[in-house]
């Protein structure tokens, strides 16, 4: 019985300590980006981009665009706090919340892939999250 229960506790142990790797390494990535998107390093913050999100735009200039136009709270972030990093599916979603220049709150949904070159963004979207006021 004390055996089964070490055991329990220690795959939940190991599977939280990987997942706060993870969290940690996905804040990396998503921070990265933010950072080369306020330096208006496009061709920077591309390398961050999922091979599909790559494929999708085709090149860091039309990326950029995208960016600018649709999401300038994470061109032009005023902070950046991470939220929730939670499992989906197979997929890890991290939460951010944003405030943009103005004093507006926003929360992003960053879904993230690994591949051989680490921790990817494979897409972002604008959701409503009550907890946080938005």
């Amino acid at each position: 019985m004390i055996r089964r229960l070490f055991l329990a506790l220690s795959v939940v142990w190991a599977a939280s300590v990987a997942q706060a790797d993870d969290a940690a390494d996905i804040q990396a990535t998503i921070g990265a980006q933010i950072e080369a998107f306020k330096a208006d390093d496009f061709a920077e913050a591309f390398t961050y981009a999922s091979p599909m999100i790559q494929s999708m735009f085709g090149s860091s200039e039309r990326f950029g665009v995208m960016v600018r136009n649709g999401y300038p709270m994470v061109w032009r972030p005023a902070e950046v706090q991470y939220l929730s990093l939670e499992e989906r599916g197979g997929s890890l979603y991290q939460k951010v919340l944003v405030r943009d220049l103005q004093g507006g709150r926003h929360v992003l949904e960053y879904q993230m892939i690994k591949n051989m070159a680490g921790w990817r963004i494979n897409g972002v979207r604008l959701v409503r999250d009550p907890s946080v006021g938005v």
